[in-house]
């Protein structure tokens, strides 16, 4: 997570699996509760978002993500942000694909 965006690398689980539904669930559960202790939105209307397809490197994707936030200023080294995580690779892992 930014300052002012996030960035997820989500995988459905079947065939059937949706993106929108996804994102405005997640929406709402991390916006009510924002907004309960804050007493403002925490997200803007829309977003953005890439499909990867069959042949395309998530690897590549999760090394621009774990970077974002160096190439923001905000870091040094991507280990320093406190928002790094992954249930799919470790940190360590994560970290290697950082070039």
């Amino acid at each position: 997570m930014m300052p002012d965006h996030a960035h997820l690398l989500v995988e459905g689980e079947c065939a059937h699996s949706d993106l929108k539904r996804f994102v405005k669930s997640a929406e709402q559960r991390s916006g009510g509760l924002y907004a309960r202790s804050e007493h403002q939105p925490l997200w803007q209307s829309g977003y953005y978002e890439r499909v990867l397809r069959e042949g395309d490197d998530a690897r590549a994707l999760a090394r621009y993500v774990v970077n974002n936030p160096v190439g923001a200023g905000l870091v040094q080294s991507p280990a320093d942000y406190p928002f790094i995580g992954s249930d799919q690779w470790t940190l360590a892992e994560l970290l290697e694909s950082v070039v």
